[in-house]
């Protein structure tokens, strides 16, 4: 059930896109013209009658010429939102009425332009759904074609048509032999088919007086004049009704409707129940998604230039922070020597704890070791006590969660250093070091540590690598320089003790305990850091469902952080500066970039389906190689190996979505006031630091730690704790 809600808007939004494509695009077009057949099987009554056939009775079908000094404007291919509005004042200013031919596609989109043609007395015919050669067409598609147009016609106005006029069609002497068995079969389905007989070419744009001269009728002739408001830039048409409309009535011509000129029923017809409410919907459903899809385009083009800012200030500020602290004479100030405590909360980490605990004690700076047991059921404690190590403490508690056992910690520690990490954690012979130098500087409160991950071999393991280098890590080097860095990791950090008791230890009122007591430190005046030396080698989810699980803690987390944080927007000194600095960079890059990202990958398969797929194709790889030279910069500064890059493509394409529902999922969550609790992710203990003597396992890691099996663990940060609001 957790995933239903965030799947049902996502198929909605597919669903609305390609509405929206199915009616913008021309992708269902077909723009083959037929040329000039042989005429032999047409009636000479038709070829040598008027512009009006009406096939509809069971007798032969017969013309119908418009009778002299009637003129029957006609408009194809509209409604347009910009020309058709100065059509209509036009007819308007001269009390002038004429006939347009709709398409559906534009009908639908621009329905109002369609019900001001019949509130101010025009007639409305169809003319197909997109616009094809119906020579070319079968029944079948026809069919589809004059549904889909009514379908749009009911919506826009209420009404249903008998008017029809083909794609292309030309005089009544034009018709041939491919064209008149389209043109009976209409008649079979109800209706009257229009075609002309003047061309003004007003789409061949020769200027209005030519297009006046070329639309006037010899002598008293009445005539249907074929004209367009839409399908181009129709100014001159536009200037062209202003002189001929007043021209031709002087001269003694009416402008009608084709009924009125006919002296026959109206053709349109009042639509009520059933295919009313369908035409109603279908127009409701167009008109949704052209709105959602220009709401999704501002929300990619935001996107896009939060990305391109985003990496913009990496790359810049990531280069700064790197030529800062590789300076051969940069000191934060004095070397810390003394010793710091080590705190490792500990839930079931039965599998992990001993290379945990192993590592630090191969630490190249002074330190006691305080592991606190939150409860663990597997013997963690005891497989710690079993190890008979120096300078290491077991503290034992209920199970209350990882920010009590956190404070427990802090409680116990010796020392005026505290670092902390996950009991998963494994650190290198010189993290400790490297962590604590920076509080040579009384400003500094509290330090975030370089996480990697240890297994990257697998594709997800790959995947989360290159988040870590380039996501997380080349972001605390721009945080730092900005001096608003969001989270020190709960896999390594580190904090002067005199810092936390001023802002009241470790809080348990979010899910991100790491990311809340960081918000907190610089509120209270503390510079946080990062320390990119300090590396420490985490065992990231290895499964899809774990993934989900932890990042949806962490964007739920995140969210309660920033939400809990939020008076620093206007408060004053350093509360107010990270209120108005940190908070919503925070909020940009980690809460509202990564829901909208993911319309990248939405609007490619729109283009490649709906066009134009070129530039759309282009316009992806551009953003890919963007971030790839972001990601391989990243790397470049981590002296990371370059070969994880090439699953940076992938990564792109499925990642970024399942954060998307994640954060999606977290978003509904708060909104609705729900309740999160922490899950626990299974680990295997595989993870090592770099160089270390491998720990045993299996039943020697038991022999040597002299106590049973156990099962799986999970990164301290994502134990299965007590329920957090």
């Amino acid at each position: 059930m957790r995933y239903l809600l965030p799947s049902l808007i996502l198929v909605a939004l597919l669903a609305m896109l390609m509405l929206r494509g199915y009616v913008h695009s021309e992708i269902l077009a077909d723009h083959r013209v037929r040329p000039p057949a042989a005429t032999d099987q047409v009636p000479d009554r038709i070829l040598d009658g008027g512009p009006v056939i009406d096939a509809r009775a069971a007798t032969p079908a017969k013309s119908l010429d418009i009778p002299d000094r009637r003129l029957v404007l006609t408009f194809d291919d509209g409604p347009d939102p910009e020309w058709t509005p100065k059509v209509l004042d036009k007819l308007k200013e001269y009390d002038a009425h004429g006939v347009f031919f709709v398409t559906g596609t534009m009908a639908s989109r621009y329905p109002a332009l369609v019900k001001r043609m019949v509130d101010e007395g025009h007639e409305v015919g169809l003319h197909t759904f997109n616009h094809p050669d119906l020579s070319y067409q079968s029944s079948s598609r026809i069919d589809w074609e004059l549904s889909q147009n009514q379908l749009a016609l009911a919506g826009a106005a209420g009404i249903r048509t008998s008017l029809f006029r083909p794609p292309y069609s030309s005089f009544a002497d034009a018709m041939d032999n491919k064209s008149w068995p389209v043109a009976r079969y209409l008649g079979s389905l109800g209706y009257i088919t229009v075609l002309d007989t003047i061309d003004s070419e007003d789409w061949k744009r020769p200027g209005a007086a030519a297009i006046v001269e070329r639309a006037t009728p010899k002598g008293d002739r009445g005539s249907i004049v074929l004209m367009h408001d839409s399908g181009g830039d129709r100014s001159q048409t536009v200037a062209a009704l202003d002189r001929y409309l007043p021209q031709m009535r002087a001269k003694g011509f009416t402008f009608t409707n084709l009924t009125e000129a006919l002296g026959a029923p109206s053709a349109h017809t009042r639509v009520t129940g059933p295919e009313l409410w369908k035409g109603t919907a279908w127009v409701g459903a167009v008109t949704l998604s052209d709105n959602l899809t220009d709401a999704l385009v501002v929300g990619l083009s935001v996107i896009g230039v939060l990305v391109l800012v985003r990496f913009g200030l990496m790359l810049v500020l990531s280069f700064a922070h790197a030529r800062k602290v590789r300076r051969r004479d940069f000191r934060w100030g004095e070397e810390i020597t003394e010793p710091v405590t080590v705190l490792v909360p500990a839930y079931n980490e039965r599998e992990c704890i001993t290379n945990t605990v192993r590592s630090l004690m191969d630490s190249d700076h002074p330190i006691e070791i305080v592991v606190i047991d939150d409860g663990s059921t597997d013997g963690t404690a005891d497989i710690v006590d079993a190890l008979r190590l120096p300078n290491v403490r077991v503290v034992r508690q209920e199970n209350q969660g990882k920010p009590a056992a956190l404070n427990n910690g802090i409680a116990h520690a010796r020392h005026d250093i505290v670092v902390m990490m996950d009991g998963d954690t494994v650190f290198e012979r010189s993290t400790v070091r490297e962590l604590v130098q920076p509080f040579g500087d009384p400003r500094v409160g509290a330090v975030a540590g370089n996480a990697k991950v240890g297994n990257r071999d697998r594709l997800i393991g790959s995947w989360q690598h290159i988040e870590y280098v380039m996501g997380f890590n080349l972001d605390r080097r721009m945080y730092d320089v900005l001096r608003c860095m969001p989270t020190i990791p709960g896999a390594v950090g580190a904090f002067r003790r005199r810092a936390l008791e001023r802002v009241g230890g470790m809080s348990e009122d979010t899910l991100a305990e790491d990311t809340d007591i960081t918000m907190a430190m610089h509120r209270d005046g503390w510079h946080v850091v990062y320390a990119e030396r300090a590396r420490a080698w985490t065992e990231a989810p290895e499964s899809v469902r774990q993934l989900w699980s932890q990042r949806y803690r962490w964007s739920y987390g995140t969210m309660q952080a920033i939400w809990k944080h939020r008076r620093a927007l206007v408060e004053r000194g350093p509360s107010g500066r990270f209120g108005r600095v940190g908070l919503p960079l925070v909020s940009l890059f980690m809460v509202l970039a990564p829901l909208l990202a993911p319309l990248i990958d939405v609007f490619l398969l729109y283009g490649l389906v709906f066009g134009p797929t070129q530039k759309t194709i282009v316009a992806w790889f551009g953003v890919l190689l963007v971030q790839a030279v972001c990601a391989a910069y990243a790397f470049r500064l981590d002296r990371e190996r370059m070969r994880h890059l090439i699953s940076l493509p992938l990564q792109q394409i499925l990642y970024r979505q399942l954060m998307y529902v994640v954060l999606l999922q977290s978003w509904i969550t708060a909104l609705t006031g729900g309740r999160l609790r922490w899950q626990k992710l299974r680990r295997t203990g595989v993870v090592e630091a770099p160089g270390a003597v491998p720990a045993p396992r299996g039943r020697d890691a038991d022999a040597h730690a002299g106590v049973g099996s156990g099962a799986g663990s999970r990164t301290g940060a994502d134990a299965d704790r007590r329920p957090v609001a």
